[in-house]
C-alpha cells in the first residue's frame, strides 16, 4: 500500500512526517531515520537499533568484491588521484 501526504519545508530546511505516517511507522520524537537520495527521488527510512553486524554489512560486501591481492593496486591510484 502507497501512501501520498505533501509536506512543506521550514526556512531551517525542516519537514514535518505527517500524523498519519508517523503513527503507522511507529515514530517517537528523538527517534533517527535515515535519508537516502536517489536521483530526484528522497527515501525516508527508519532506524532501529543497529547491529555490529547490521552496521558492518556494507563493509563485508565491499570486502567481498576485492582481494588481497587488489589492495596494494588500490592505494597506489588512490595515490595517483591525490597527487
Amino acid at each position: 500500500m502507497v501512501e501520498v501526504s505533501v509536506g512543506t519545508i521550514s526556512a531551517r530546511g525542516q519537514v514535518a512526517i505527517p500524523t498519519d505516517i508517523r503513527d503507522k511507522m511507529r515514530l517517537k520524537e528523538g527517534e533517527k531515520v535515515l535519508f537516502l537520495l536517489e536521483g530526484d527521488s528522497l527515501l525516508v527510512k527508519r532506524v532501529s537499533s543497529l547491529s555490529w553486524q547490521d552496521i558492518t554489512k556494507p563493509l563485508r560486501e565491499a570486502r567481498k568484491k576485492i582481494g588481497e591481492a587488489d589492495v596494494v593496486g588500490l592505494i597506489h591510484s588512490l595515490r595517483k588521484a591525490r597527487a
